[in-house]
């Protein structure tokens, strides 16, 4: 059993090792970055690896970085709040976000969050993806929770997953355009109408 998260990305880059872009532990959580070629190899050695054993698929999202680092909000330095409450003297917490690959070459970023029943640690894995061919590998052959997880970032990021059994719209209506949740969607573009389908 591995007591260390940090362990975890060690194991991994050991025997992923041609896979792995970079690895960071951040406040007990531990975050694994790879090529998505390498995707279904990481996958299958997560799941059946008695040292890993992650049997539960807990998450599956995705993430748009078109505007990271170019506003305010997205700077790559921002001070949390404490969770102190008002009348107690905060602890400013400077935090600094990175990538640690390039947002020019890597527009998004699909996330995997894993859970391990039988060890119960818990990691965090990232797939980055360039804007020009947003396609990843599907795990629903893993880990069945995958199907609609992927779906969702299907219809919200336009994000493909190569071998998926039923890939569609799950939130959005089949008429609908374009992907709402990418940075460069535009807030004020209608659609069509739906009707009721006779």
């Amino acid at each position: 059993m591995v007591s260390d998260t940090r362990t975890l990305a060690r194991l991994i880059q050991r025997r992923c090792a041609s896979h792995v872009l970079a690895a960071h532990h951040y406040r007990g959580q531990q975050t694994v970055l790879i090529r998505r070629e390498g995707l279904l190899q990481v996958a299958r050695f997560l799941k059946d690896d008695r040292t890993m054993a992650f049997d539960v698929l807990m998450d599956l999202t995705a993430v748009d970085y078109l505007k990271f680092g170019t506003t305010l909000s997205s700077a790559p330095t921002l001070t949390t709040p404490s969770p102190l409450p008002y009348y107690m003297t905060p602890k400013v917490l400077p935090e600094k976000w990175e990538r640690m690959v390039a947002s020019d070459q890597y527009r998004f970023e699909v996330v995997y969050h894993f859970y391990s029943t039988a060890h119960n640690h818990r990691l965090r894995l990232k797939a980055p993806l360039p804007a020009a061919d947003p396609v990843v590998d599907s795990v629903t052959g893993l880990w069945a929770a995958a199907n609609w997880f992927e779906r969702e970032a299907w219809d919200m990021f336009g994000i493909a997953f190569r071998g998926h059994p039923n890939l569609k719209r799950l939130l959005m209506y089949e008429g609908f355009v374009g992907h709402p949740l990418r940075k460069d969607y535009p807030v004020n573009r209608r659609q069509p109408l739906v009707g009721p389908v006779n």
